[in-house]
């Protein structure tokens, strides 16, 4: 009695602060597998060339139409510490592949509610990772093993590889009905570039509303929009062939004095000297470009209205407020340095393309450099009807040309369409079959979650996706490892005839990522949430100057 009585009396111990949200053991498990789940529903409609897009209005109230996985992710407000993992996987794939993004997170997704009864009956976290690293280290071994390597015979052979392969890519975005014309596009695009490294930042989209989607075009060079110009500046040479380029970072016009600089002058001669000086300094600066022998003029700093008149006499053209990322690429493509001084200005420093001409594309003038010696660069200019339609189409351009770089630097493809998943799932089938315990249940619930491709594929489509499984099913176990769902036919066919093919990096990238966030999602069983700083600790109000104390 007397002992029951020293226990009762025994002080709670409190190691967090209090208000902490601690939550840990098997619930906690399946709530974030739940949260995962509810991240997956996001996107899951998305997927493949009759998936839906998703309408995000962001704080601001900016809406964005996208069916890019990354993109719909990034602009969730994921606040569940688990679910954010998704998002992580989904940026990595974009960044490392560019395509895929949705497969990504479906297959994670999926994973884990297969794997969802399993810790429901009390099977232990770990035994369940190991068997999903393995399942995913069998899966990605026989991806290696089934990739076609394409051997590129002639330069025409290789770019109707990467053509299909773009087009692959575009056939789920919105601007697939114009994929032929966009993916003859983007393959020039990064075949223009220098290789080995096929440089991202060498291709420039730039966006003009109105005109069709077919009226979009490739420049092999340099395009960017006419900037702010003064009086004058239609009188300037709109073309020129040889032209050399002077880049600047210097500001060609008269500068009222802001910094409380102070001159004191005695007489109105005295003033005019000043005002003369400062005169004679722009003038010697345009005297000094002028004997350069440029032919254009380009600064990151405005440039005034004298100085364009001042070249217009001289036919020479000049644009100020040119933007840093342009006069960066104009600098790359065209060599030359970009100038701080124009004093002793050497003729190396200079920049050289065959032709510049200004264009009118829609509402807007592009200056356009072509014939650039130095770099390989190349500009797409993408028109539309609306704004929100120009960015969801740059988007998808963004994934074709990330998926023609990586098919150049590793060309082994195998084929889209939930072929490959549901030969990955059948091999993993058959593997589990020849091991005993309670790894054999696991890797075939992993089979099983490979299967939710080809089946969302169908669900997007409106078909019944039971009935095309179980054919697809039949056709793997019988050696068709190329069948995938025909969304055309509403039927199965063998899509690596169809030419429905994609980088087996992508693939590769999408299993490693997916197996890897599951693992991580299962490997965690407590989450220890901390009350923001000073919580519960707020000062008490303060009573004033001398207040007594009330109370």
């Amino acid at each position: 009695m007397n002992q029951s009585i020293v226990l009762l009396q025994q002080p709670q111990i409190l190691v967090l602060r209090e208000g902490t949200d601690q939550s840990q053991g098997k619930p906690q498990l399946i709530s974030n597998i739940n949260a995962c789940q509810i991240v997956v529903d996001a996107v899951r409609t998305t997927l493949g060339p009759r998936g839906m897009d998703k309408l995000i209005v962001d704080h601001n109230g900016k809406a964005v139409i996208s069916n890019d996985g990354a993109t719909i992710m990034k602009l969730l407000d994921i606040v569940h510490p688990a679910a954010k993992t998704l998002v992580d996987i989904a940026k990595s794939q974009d960044a490392e592949v560019g395509d895929g993004t949705t497969s990504v997170v479906i297959i994670a997704g999926e994973l884990l509610k297969r794997l969802k009864p399993f810790i429901e009956e009390g099977v232990h976290p770990r035994i369940i990772v190991r068997a999903v690293r393995n399942a995913g280290r069998l899966a990605v071994e026989k991806v290696k093993e089934l990739s076609v390597k394409v051997e590129s015979k002639s330069p025409e052979e290789q770019r109707e590889l990467l053509r299909k392969c773009a087009s692959t890519a575009m056939s789920s975005k919105l601007i697939h009905q114009q994929k032929d014309h966009f993916s003859k596009m983007v393959v020039d695009a990064v075949l223009s570039l220098d290789a080995p490294l096929l440089p991202l930042d060498m291709i420039g989209i730039k966006k003009v509303t109105g005109g069709g989607l077919e009226d979009s075009f490739l420049v092999a060079g340099v395009a960017f929009k006419k900037t702010f110009s003064y009086a004058g500046f239609e009188m300037q040479p709109k073309s020129y062939d040889n032209c050399k380029i002077a880049l600047l970072n210097i500001e060609l016009e008269l500068k009222a004095e802001r910094d409380n600089a102070e001159v004191r002058v005695d007489n109105v001669k005295e003033y005019q000297k000043v005002v003369d000086a400062e005169w004679q300094i722009l003038y010697d600066k345009l005297a000094l470009l002028h004997a350069s022998g440029a032919n254009v003029v380009l600064s990151k700093l405005p440039i005034g209205d004298v100085a364009t008149q001042y070249f217009a006499d001289r036919d020479m053209f000049c644009a100020g407020r040119v933007t840093e990322e342009d006069l960066r690429r104009t600098q790359r493509a065209c060599g030359g340095a970009v100038l701080s001084s124009v004093r002793d200005m050497k003729p190396d420093a200079l920049g050289h393309c065959a032709e510049f001409s200004e264009r009118q594309v829609g509402g807007e003038r592009y200056n356009i450099f072509t014939g650039c010696p130095a770099a390989k660069t190349c500009t797409l200019i993408l028109r539309g009807g609306s704004e929100q339609f120009l960015e969801e189409t740059e988007r998808s351009l963004h994934d074709a040309i990330m998926i023609v770089r990586r098919t150049i630097k590793n060309d082994a493809v195998v084929a889209g369409g939930g072929a490959i998943d549901m030969e990955l799932s059948k091999h993993l089938r058959d593997h589990s079959k020849t091991i005993a315990g309670k790894e054999q249940l696991l890797i075939a619930a992993v089979a099983r979650a490979f299967e939710s491709i080809p089946r969302q594929l169908c669900d997007n489509a409106g078909f019944d996706a039971t009935n095309l499984l179980n054919k697809l099913r039949q056709k793997h176990h019988q050696g068709e490892v190329w069948f995938g769902v025909d969304i055309l036919k509403e039927d199965i066919a063998d899509n690596y005839l169809a030419c429905v093919w994609e980088p087996a990096v992508v693939k590769i990238n999408a299993i490693t990522a997916a197996c890897e966030a599951a693992a991580q999602i299962l490997s965690i069983d407590e989450t220890i949430k901390n009350v923001k700083g000073g919580g519960d600790m707020a000062p008490p109000p303060g009573r004033g100057m001398g207040r007594p104390r009330m109370g």
